[in-house]
């Protein structure tokens, strides 16, 4: 990786930061690309083996030939980036500044396989809200920071950096950048990350005091799954008495995806060092990432995007697909961000005992669909709560106009 960083000690300074990857790069990249060896096609006629060779012989070609990294870098680089040692370990994010008084700082967190420009387009209707059909009060700060071990924040040389620890290192970075009042916004790990900054904790009894800081948090993957029934479902048990119709078709959505899906999650959790193939060859790597969640989440969308079938309206192209496993390949950090998997003793969809404000999304196609009466229990303090009959996993690429709108509702009430 290569990037330029403006000579400064290495404090507790905001550090302007620059991207810049040599062509070289580029070039073995494309190179990588065009020697892969392929094995045959699937005995199957549908995904359920894996990502079909055709669709990702498709995307090479598009990749090597077409797919141009230097439009994203621009418009990465178009942005305030800043790093900063936090712990030890250098934390890369965007920082954007709404030019309306009284704007709310909000720190956006993404998960995995993401990256920061997974949010890139929550930004606008975010900071300049009257742009997109907002008022001047509804305006946000926006910090989007990467991940440690994802993108271009450092890679952890030792154990630690589980989402309670990153959860830490947002609120230092929002109390460093001069915020004394925050919200967060987080999905997938995100969500997690945001949960555990709350103060929530694998056992909902043992939650902590959220920092006096942290005004609120919104979530489109909201913890909420009781305890029980996430170990239930997890172990794959049929859906137990009691449940309501709503409850019980999500209950057997985490059937859906813990049985056939999960495989993805276990051995990044249990071995993501054996993973070298991520670091070794390009299309593992996307593979990898495309190929994790339920048929109705995030594959089955982004196969939908690759082969130009879409059956809702999406924000997401092709192009936000390569960006993002480019810049996983560029950084080297499939390993590397893998290993959070390894580090988390969180569980995914539990319900962890948040008490703070907190405002919930639901998407159409996400991996399941939290209903309301789970929500509540799961969060004390619901403020904002709301379906959509459309997005899925990744709704600030799918659905950014919806997300900011959420935000906006969500802490309206709490400026």
């Amino acid at each position: 990786m290569a990037v330029k960083t403006k000579t400064q000690p290495r404090t507790a300074e905001i550090r302007p930061f620059e991207i810049e990857f040599a062509d070289a790069d580029l070039e073995d990249l494309r190179a990588r690309i065009n020697a892969t060896r392929w094995p045959e096609k699937e005995t199957v006629d549908d995904d359920s083996q894996g990502v079909p060779l055709s669709l990702m012989q498709n995307l090479a070609r598009y990749w090597a030939n077409d797919h141009d990294w230097r439009k994203c870098e621009a418009r990465l680089n178009a942005l305030p980036n800043f790093t900063t040692e936090i712990d030890g370990l250098d934390i890369h994010f965007v920082h954007v500044r709404s030019k309306h008084e009284d704007a709310v700082p909000l720190v956006v967190c993404h998960g995995w396989p993401g990256s920061v420009i997974e949010q890139l387009k929550l930004i606008g209707p975010l900071t300049d809200p009257t742009a997109y059909g907002g008022t001047a009060s509804d305006a946000f700060h926006v910090v989007i920071p990467s991940m440690p071990g994802y993108g271009f924040s450092g890679k952890p040389s030792g154990t630690g950096w589980d989402p309670v620890h990153i959860g830490a290192a947002y609120v230092e970075l929002m109390k460093r950048l001069g915020y004394t009042q925050f919200a967060a916004q987080g999905g997938d790990w995100g969500a997690i990350v945001v949960d555990a900054m709350a103060g929530g904790r694998a056992d909902p009894l043992a939650a902590e005091p959220p920092p006096p800081e942290l005004m609120g948090i919104h979530t489109n993957m909201p913890g909420a799954v009781p305890p029980d029934l996430f170990a239930a479902s997890f172990a794959g048990t049929p859906a137990p008495d009691g449940l309501s119709a709503e409850e019980r078709t999500t209950y057997d959505q985490l059937l859906g995806f813990f049985g056939p899906h999960v495989a993805y999650g276990l051995i990044m959790g249990t071995r993501p060092q054996t993973l070298y193939g991520l670091a070794d060859s390009p299309i593992d790597l996307a593979a990898f990432m495309l190929d994790h969640g339920d048929g109705t989440g995030q594959p089955g969308l982004v196969q939908q995007v690759l082969e130009d079938r879409l059956e809702r309206p999406s924000d997401l192209t092709r192009d936000d697909i390569l960006d993002n496993i480019t810049l996983f390949w560029l950084t080297n950090t499939g390993v590397s961000s893998a290993r959070l998997y390894w580090e988390s003793k969180l569980p995914f969809f539990a319900a962890k005992g948040v008490r703070v404000p907190v405002g919930v999304s639901v998407f159409a196609d996400e991996i399941y669909r939290v209903p309301r009466s789970w929500a509540e229990r799961a969060y004390s303090n619901l403020v904002h709560y709301v379906q959509h009959d459309r997005g899925g996993h990744f709704a600030a690429w799918e659905q950014p106009q919806l997300l900011s709108e959420d935000l906006r509702d969500t802490f309206r009430s709490l400026r």
